[in-house]
């Protein structure tokens, strides 16, 4: 099946084709002509599916400029704001469309200007609301999309997702898209829906492109292991997983301080830093970003390499998306977690969730670095010895 054996205008199956996209996947296949038919959707798709193109393409077929804000799309963070706002307007790039991302951490007068003339309105919600409050009417949007709803929930977004739901005209078109539908998240489906079709498309990772390892540590090695990965793999974007902001600031700090060029990203960054460091990554085509989950799902970052879980995720879910950012396009990809004593049960629950078993494999030696107490003197090193490791042994399974 190709891009325009699925209905979508010409203007649009050129700008997918430029954009080097040969055929739809299997999401893209499923829910295009459901939406192109007015359907409510219920999406269950993975990081990687090419979910944005599967409700982008179909909803920017249906629109005429000029009417008024006819689609809204609702992200969890401002990243992800981005991201779906630049893929829309590549696909839309033939057609006279306005597209406005609508995201906090900016000034407010600009977006308030250029939402009043928009087309399609991406947005987080906190920020959206803000705009309603100054002005913005929502009665002559046709369809709403819900990306990421699951992440949405986490994060307490849900009940301002209802506030600009009930703004937007009963009669209207919705989608939902989330890797997991939790019961509080039925309760928006039945409330908001209407005879929804689920749609299902899960990603599963190719093993022949991915190369998954699990490494058991101890939590005092974890810093000097993750070294020696870094200083001898060969790679070209890393992505380095913590568990907190605190977390990757410490370490990007601590692995600066062994002459290797890391940056902290998360959450806690002003918008405008992140934006930089984003680009700044895509100029130089390597580099090693320190992230928290934000860069699982909420950043496009190209030739990403290697994934290291230097913290644990909390869910199955959280696994799959982090691993998911490399391995992408038909490149190959490394995915190394990092598996401390404390973290063992975990993993195993992980290890089942996910339908595969993740073999522990043997740690390399590797030089031991252990910074004095004086963060300005230089750090003590000394050779691990694997044979010291009996925790290793009786974790291998």
């Amino acid at each position: 099946m190709t891009f325009s054996t699925l209905n979508l205008p010409a203007p649009i199956v050129t700008a997918v084709s430029e954009m080097g996209y040969t055929a739809p996947t299997a999401i893209q296949e499923k829910a295009i002509p459901l939406i192109l038919s007015g359907k409510d959707i219920l999406g269950h798709s993975e990081t990687g599916s090419g979910k944005t193109a599967a409700f982008g393409l179909p909803l920017l077929a249906n629109i005429t400029p000029g009417q008024g804000i006819r689609v809204l799309i609702l992200t969890p963070t401002r990243e992800l704001c981005m991201q779906v706002s630049d893929s829309l307007r590549n696909f839309g790039k033939y057609l006279k469309l306005s597209v406005i991302p609508v995201y906090g951490g900016v000034g407010i007068g600009a977006q308030l200007n250029s939402a009043r003339r928009a087309d399609i309105i991406v947005a987080t919600p906190g920020r959206l609301l803000d705009l309603i409050s100054r002005g913005v009417t929502l009665s002559t949007v046709k369809s709403v999309v819900l990306d990421e709803a699951d992440r949405m929930l986490d994060m307490g977004f849900i009940q301002d997702v209802e506030k600009i739901l009930g703004r937007t005209p009963k009669q209207r078109q919705t989608l939902l898209f989330s890797a997991t539908l939790s019961p509080k998240l039925h309760n928006l489906v039945h409330r908001y829906m209407n005879s929804p079709v689920s749609v299902q498309a899960k990603t599963h990772v190719d093993t022949n492109l991915l190369t998954e390892q699990a490494y058991a540590v101890q939590t005092q090695d974890k810093f000097s292991l993750l070294i020696h990965f870094l200083k001898h793999e060969a790679s070209e974007i890393t992505l380095v997983f913590c568990a907190t902001r605190r977390g990757c600031d410490k370490l990007a700090k601590k692995l600066r301080a062994q002459k290797i060029d890391a940056t902290p990203i998360h959450g806690g960054l002003s918008q405008s830093t992140r934006i930089r460091t984003i680009e700044t990554l895509h100029k130089q085509g390597t580099g090693i970003l320190v992230a928290t989950d934000v860069a699982s799902r909420g950043l496009h970052i190209n030739n990403i390499s290697h994934v290291y879980n230097y913290d644990l995720p909390r869910t199955p879910d959280d696994y799959v998306h982090r691993i998911g950012r490399t391995a992408r396009a038909g490149a190959k990809g490394n995915a190394i977690t990092f598996v401390t004593p404390q973290d063992s049960r975990d993993f195993n629950l992980i290890s089942r969730n996910i339908g595969r078993h993740i073999t522990y494999t043997q740690p390399p030696e590797f030089v031991k670095v252990t910074p004095d107490a004086n963060p300005t003197q230089p750090f003590k090193q000394h050779t691990h010895n694997k044979t010291n490791y009996p925790f290793w042994k009786h974790r291998r399974r």
